[in-house]
């Protein structure tokens, strides 16, 4: 996943019975935003996901070591918080020298955590622990007043005495970033340096988007194994890869790379189910980033929190549901040369983020 690779224990906690959208990036041209339906594709963008195809073994055509269909994992948790949440401390988890400094924030930095709240992958019902010395244990906190999300990685535990993690950092959904993030060759709670929440999809703004036969307005993330990627390099607006890439071919697929569904793929023909084109269409006009090393490819927010359910009969979709859609059904967005892979991190300026939504 990150430099290292990284569910569940139970604590009780007070239920949140509210539930809140998925925090966005309010600016209309960040990235995560853009319609890139007609953006100009990688030159080779053909014999990139033909290459990534050719790396499968039986009917699943994604994953890393293992072979999956186009699976959705719905483990992520995304929290709310305000002016009367609690923070917490960011502790460095298992220890200071294994702490993403200059990547993330400083250990002490002040972290939300709502009550009734929980790790990815735990639950449910959600809660505040979590073995991160075996899972990713992504901890994900919007404070929808001021605007700011908050994300950790690697979080084993969050308690009286702080959130215990290896990376706990801000975004400010207001602004937008320019095109390497937090900084160049700087990760985040995800590998590739992007904010993770704003690119989860749940099950409100699918049943939202399946009703006015629209999209979700931004695009997914989704994972690739190390083995899958090319190797040390990223490409913007990735601001950080791994190491632990491995794929030599001039065609593989580096960390960061922006696919988006072909145009002529029969989204109608694909399935009956309104839910299943809201998404569909979605990747035809955002796309979806990859973001983060791993097996199963898409990602979603756990309908715990939502008032809709994925198991509702007007929204009805499961792990299942987009399987058959292969590699050689996507192209590469043009997004710029592969950078190499160095871990020097340098850490964009508070004042060299737009707040006005211009670029430079």
């Amino acid at each position: 996943m990150h430099r290292l690779s990284l569910l569940t224990c139970v604590t009780l906690l007070p239920i949140v019975t509210t539930a809140a959208p998925l925090p966005r990036f309010t600016q209309p041209n960040a990235v995560w935003n853009v319609d890139v339906s007609h953006a100009p594709l990688r030159a080779n963008s053909a014999a990139m996901m033909a290459h990534l195809e050719s790396l499968s073994s039986g009917t699943g055509k994604w994953g890393d070591t293992r072979s999956f269909d186009f699976q959705i994992d719905f483990s992520f948790y995304v929290l709310h918080a305000n002016a009367s949440t609690p923070t917490r401390p960011i502790v460095a988890f298992p220890d200071a020298s294994s702490y993403y400094s200059t990547d993330c924030e400083d250990p002490g930095f002040a972290f939300p955590v709502p009550a009734g709240g929980g790790i990815e992958g735990s639950g449910p019902p959600p809660t505040y622990t979590c073995d991160a010395s075996n899972n990713d244990c992504h901890l994900l906190v919007s404070n929808d007043a001021t605007k700011v999300l908050y994300e950790s990685y690697a979080t084993n535990a969050a308690d009286a005495s702080g959130v215990h993690s290896i990376c706990g950092l801000k975004w400010d959904l207001t602004r937008v970033y320019p095109r390497y993030g937090r900084g160049e060759h700087c990760t985040s709670a995800d590998g590739a340096g992007f904010p993770i929440a704003p690119l989860l999809f749940n099950a409100d703004e699918v049943w939202a988007a399946s009703q006015a036969h629209g999209d979700l307005g931004h695009a997914i993330r989704f994972i690739l194994g190390n083995n899958r990627m090319m190797m040390h390099k990223y490409v913007h607006p990735a601001s950080h890869g791994t190491t632990a890439t491995s794929d030599t071919n001039a065609d593989a697929v580096p960390y960061g790379s922006h696919l988006r569904l072909k145009a002529g793929f029969d989204v109608n023909g694909f399935s009956t189910s309104e839910s299943v084109r809201a998404i569909l269409r979605t990747l035809q006009k955002y796309g979806m980033f990859l973001s983060d090393g791993g097996g199963i490819p898409l990602t979603a927010e756990a309908d715990y929190y939502t008032a809709h359910k994925w198991s509702d009969t007007d929204i009805g979709i499961d792990a299942h549901s987009l399987f058959g859609i292969k590699p050689t059904d996507f192209e590469v967005v043009e997004t710029g040369d592969p950078m190499t892979v160095t871990y020097d991190c340098v850490r964009t300026p508070d004042d060299f983020i737009f707040i006005d939504g211009n670029d430079f």
